[in-house]
């Protein structure tokens, strides 16, 4: 198995790509940390990899101490840790006109912050095993959409993060630091977004080709799959790549949407 005996914190893994992650990561002979706000999933996905495996973390990842407390968890249960995937994030619609300070600000804790945070108080017990770190950014860290102002900046800003760290710290620690950009993914959360803005249920295959040429959006499964590369020795020794997971050409391709066509 691709990951076998390695400990594995999956930050906001309660729900989502987290979950897919987690899972994919327990089937390839990890144990795992689950980390996110969400309770009762969180426990039902413990339930479901089995004691043995999965251990729960609830807590808002920006507290003082949270990075601290997520890593003596690993070490605690499983006495040691190999990797770090960096995916929780808070994923809000802003533009110009309606982003206050006071809501950037907490978008850069969750997004830009605290896996800098989590990466910083993991660091001697990934240069303990030549760990990895990757980081979940979006392909919005290019520009972004105008409603997703703050979410695009903070994804832009781990970004750098990831290039600057997967330089340093592969040299001075044997720490490979890398990232995936996801396009659009059908998740838990996206699809209840849609219901709520009043979309029909089968909305995500009713797609316009030039925003699914396959045909439909990316699953949390397939996201998951290729993260196993990047947290496996497999890709040992890249570090400080960053890699879009889309079914386009992002830069100077990706049109507006015309949020209508779903409607």
């Amino acid at each position: 198995m691709r990951l076998h005996n390695k400990v594995i914190i999956v930050t906001g893994s309660c729900t989502g790509i987290g979950k897919a992650i987690a899972r994919k990561s327990v089937q390839e002979g990890a144990r795992v940390v689950i980390h996110g706000l969400d309770l009762e999933p969180g426990k039902a996905l413990v339930d479901e990899l089995g004691a043995d495996n999965a251990v729960l973390h609830i807590e808002d990842i920006t507290l003082e101490g949270a990075a601290e407390r997520l890593v003596a968890t690993a070490l605690n249960t499983f006495g040691q840790l190999d990797a770090v995937v960096n995916n929780a994030a808070m994923i809000s619609a802003s533009n110009i006109h309606n982003t206050t300070l006071d809501f950037f600000r907490k978008v850069l804790e969750t997004n830009s912050l605290a896996p800098f945070s989590l990466i910083k108080a993991a660091l001697p017990y990934l240069t303990a095993t030549r760990g990895s770190v990757l980081n979940i950014g979006s392909v919005n860290a290019w520009c972004g959409e105008p409603d997703l102002l703050a979410y695009s900046v903070s994804k832009g800003a781990l970004q750098t993060l990831t290039r600057n760290l997967g330089d340093t710290l592969n040299r001075e620690n044997g720490v490979r630091v890398n990232q995936v950009n996801p396009g659009w993914v059908l998740t838990e959360k996206e699809s209840a977004l849609k219901r709520q803005l009043g979309f029909e249920d089968n909305w995500d295959a009713k797609l316009p080709d030039v925003y699914a040429p396959a045909g439909r959006i990316l699953r949390p499964e397939e996201i998951a799959a290729a993260v196993i590369y990047w947290i496996s020795s497999e890709s040992y020794p890249i570090s400080g790549q960053v890699v879009e997971l889309e079914q386009y050409p992002i830069i100077g391709r990706n049109p507006p949407k015309d949020l209508s066509v779903f409607q």
